[in-house]
């Protein structure tokens, strides 16, 4: 793909329970304009017996943003994708690299590489029902089923029932005696293993996702994969998404210019938000990585992460905490 018409998918926010929702997702779509978002994992059950505004409302702003679903029933997957699709979503991605014990006892997130079929048949009634892209987030592998054999055999099952874009956490899933926590490091990361992959299905697309730090590291895998996906570092350090329409897309974005800027327009959200019934500290919580490395970090973080608690005027607080960075 050329500079001109890069990959849409070239740089994504990965998906992270807790931290994704609709209010961090805002607070990063001012700091880039091109990279694409997901939504936190949604379970089937979740929306269609739950409250499915909640799950999936979001401002129009956030687009283009992915929901991604957890869930293993094809029928359902289907009746989501479609929910999905109607909300305003841009793409379904389907969960299949979630270690945690929770999920696995309901036949979602990692274990389903187990089972490439089930895979696949959801995937194909997703693809049946909807129009925007349905992709798959996976490991390369789980335990007991680790072989690169069997993920090439997960890989092409997929692909055959119609997914051309995978994401690929380069780590395989220790389902048993892990935390979900100690398994975003251990076991080791394999890039050389998804490089291969995106190497033997050269009419698929490949994205990195798995210990990704710096820009500089994004701009060297994406000269052997077609996109890359963040997480941790994005939340603690999100200023660096500043730069990820111009390096990674070669466009032009439309970021505020200063740490200032981008908390004023968050103010701004702020208080709709809480017009609606919303609390601040909804809100403030997705921002203390924004001070990162700046003389006042340390009370910044204070002020959003304790003060603000404390106070019977939490916007006040927070014009305080502006004032700490004020023209950074």
């Amino acid at each position: 793909m050329t500079q001109d018409s890069p990959f849409p998918g070239r740089f994504a926010v990965a998906p992270m329970l807790d931290w994704t929702d609709r209010h961090c997702r805002y607070f990063l779509r001012l700091l880039s304009k091109h990279a694409t978002l997901y939504s936190e994992m949604v379970t089937t059950g979740a929306l269609i017996h739950g409250d499915a505004p909640r799950h999936l409302d979001f401002d129009a702003s956030e687009n283009p943003l992915v929901l991604q679903l957890g869930g293993s029933n094809a029928q359902e997957l289907a009746q989501c994708a479609r929910m999905g699709e109607q909300w305003g979503y841009s793409e379904i991605n389907l969960n299949v690299g979630c270690p945690s014990d929770r999920v696995q006892n309901n036949m979602i997130g990692a274990c389903l590489m187990g089972h490439p079929q089930l895979v696949a048949d959801g995937v194909k009634a997703m693809r049946d029902t909807v129009d925007i892209p349905v992709t798959v987030k996976h490991r390369i592998g789980i335990n007991g089923r680790d072989s690169y054999e069997e993920l090439v055999d997960f890989v092409g099952t997929v692909a055959e029932a119609g997914c051309k874009h995978f994401i690929v956490h380069a780590r395989i899933a220790i389902l048993e005696g892990l935390s979900p926590k100690a398994n975003r490091d251990v076991p080791p990361l394999r890039y050389d293993i998804a490089r291969q992959l995106r190497e033997d299905f050269p009419a698929l697309q490949f994205s990195l996702n798995g210990g990704i730090k710096t820009l500089d590291e994004c701009e060297q895998h994406l000269e052997h994969f077609d996109g890359v996906m963040l997480g941790r570092e994005v939340y603690a350090n999100p200023w660096l998404m500043r730069e990820v329409d111009e390096r990674l897309y070669g466009l032009p974005g439309h970021s505020p210019q200063t740490r200032t800027e981008v908390l004023l327009a968050m103010r701004d959200y702020i208080e709709r938000h809480c017009s609606n019934g919303g609390k601040v500290v909804h809100v403030t919580r997705h921002l203390l990585g924004i001070a990162q490395g700046f003389p006042g970090a340390r009370r910044f973080r204070q002020l959003l992460s304790a003060d603000i608690h404390r106070t019977d005027n939490p916007l006040l607080v927070f014009d305080q905490a502006i004032e700490v960075l004020q023209g950074r």
